[in-house]
């Protein structure tokens, strides 16, 4: 599995920790991490709306399987991420919300709270959430006898939510200038590099590319 690290600005001096500890539980399982940031103040400042657009172009192109974003609070960034197409993302506190969310909703997308609670022991309680992520494939279902029935209904949350969005290509080439300014900072700095380098679309890539020009 391709696991993509997205943060934005605000927590962005917690990027190394979050991506070493994330990448050792990973590899470990045999996954992959790559670390699109924000890695510093220093780069464009990257809102959870902008990282929002981002996460679902990594999803859709099939950069990621599956990405580790948050904020302060992990609610912002959870909500941003919800409102795209392909994305599926839970609020994840501690490594109970992991297991859970990825057993029974088997999302591809959690969002974590990178300031809210971030004091004595942070680290661990980031390391066991990451590891209940890769415990069990995704979508296993808990308890074992309600399996079916989550399964069902991850299933139709996924039909519904192709139902009630736009595609990421219509997005892309929104007239809106608001949601356009949103778009082109999403992929700004190293990010679009690395977009570049993993994408495994040619329709998402050119999408990208004719909307950040």
């Amino acid at each position: 599995m391709n696991i993509a690290l997205v943060m934005e600005w605000s927590t962005c001096e917690r990027n190394q920790i979050v991506f070493d500890t994330l990448k050792k539980v990973a590899e470990e399982n045999g996954h992959s991490v790559v670390n699109y940031g924000q890695f510093s103040m220093d780069d464009s400042r990257q809102t959870y709306n902008q990282n929002a657009v981002f996460i679902a172009a990594l999803l859709a192109s099939g950069a990621a399987d599956f990405v580790i974003t948050g904020c302060g609070t992990g609610e912002g960034a959870m909500l941003a991420a919800n409102s795209m197409p392909g994305v599926q993302c839970g609020l994840v506190v501690d490594p109970a919300d992991s297991y859970l969310f990825t057993q029974v909703n088997g999302g591809n997308c959690m969002s974590l709270p990178f300031a809210k609670g971030w004091g004595w022991g942070a680290e661990v309680n980031l390391e066991y959430v990451f590891e209940k992520l890769f415990v069990k494939a995704p979508g296993g279902g808990y308890p074992p006898h309600a399996a079916a029935s989550e399964q069902r209904n991850a299933y139709l949350l996924t039909r519904l939510k192709e139902a009630s969005h736009r595609s990421l290509a219509e997005i892309m080439k929104t007239e809106d200038p608001d949601v356009a300014d949103i778009v082109k900072a999403a992929f700004a700095g190293q990010r679009m590099e690395l977009f570049r380098r993993n994408c495994r679309s040619e329709e998402i890539l050119k999408a990208v590319e004719a909307a950040i020009a």
